[in-house]
């Protein structure tokens, strides 16, 4: 029997292909040995040196890529967990903790202890994809507009002043960095904020929904309006 309304018979269902489901699956699991891939490769002792090396890579190339590996290893194809934390309202709590987290590895004291310490050097290779990645990836799903709205609108002029901190400070900050390093890390680090916080907006304003016209009204067989 066809519905009127929906144009298709009631005895049918829709149907995934099973290519389809195992096409998925298989991108499900093979995302945390990307993950585990990525942290092993920013682990080789040429390239993190590499990367360290220049203060403006270590914050803006290094720690970022670790931040990936842990969103990465989210388990954000399970609707399941994400329903169950939207209703939690663990989105908030989430993305607080990846902020700090962000904003720790930020400061001049972690950055020099990353570089003196081996102990602290692994901290940041465990802490970054567990504590800001996978919060990251998850309470951003959980969270709703008006929460990733408040957490950037706060995160991002955090991450501008930290920038500014590193460009106008008079001394070096980091004793691991030269005054010149630190001024072109800050100055980085300011673009990005700006760049990132003129993303957001955007998406934000082309998300909105247009008022779209009065449908027109529709008569369903065998239903009689009520009067108004």
């Amino acid at each position: 029997m066809s519905s009127p309304l929906l144009g298709v018979r009631r005895d049918q269902q829709v149907t995934v292909a099973p290519a389809t489901l195992t096409g998925r699956f298989a991108r499900r699991r093979a995302l945390p040995w990307l993950s585990a891939v990525l942290c092993g490769v920013l682990a080789l002792p040429p390239l993190r040196v590499l990367l360290e090396a220049a203060m403006v890579t270590h914050m803006l190339v290094q720690i970022p890529l670790l931040a990936i590996a842990g969103v990465l290893l989210a388990p954000g194809g399970v609707k399941r967990t994400q329903t169950a934390m939207h209703r939690a309202g663990a989105g908030a709590p989430m993305l607080i903790v990846a902020t700090t987290t962000s904003i720790y590895w930020m400061l001049p004291r972690a950055l020099d202890s990353a570089l003196a310490s081996g102990t602290a050097e692994w901290a940041k290779f465990v802490t970054l994809p567990l504590l800001l990645g996978v919060p990251l990836a998850l309470g951003w799903r959980a969270a709703s507009s008006l929460t990733r709205a408040f957490v950037v609108a706060n995160a991002l002029p955090m991450f501008a002043a930290v920038g500014w901190l590193y460009r106008d400070a008079p001394v070096r900050v980091c004793n691991y960095y030269l005054v010149g390093q630190q001024q072109l890390a800050g100055s980085a680090l300011i673009w990005v904020a700006v760049a990132a916080g003129a993303a957001f907006g955007v998406g934000a304003f082309r998300r909105v929904p247009e008022r779209s016209p009065a449908a027109p009204h529709t008569s369903v067989p065998g239903i009689v309006p009520r009067a108004g």
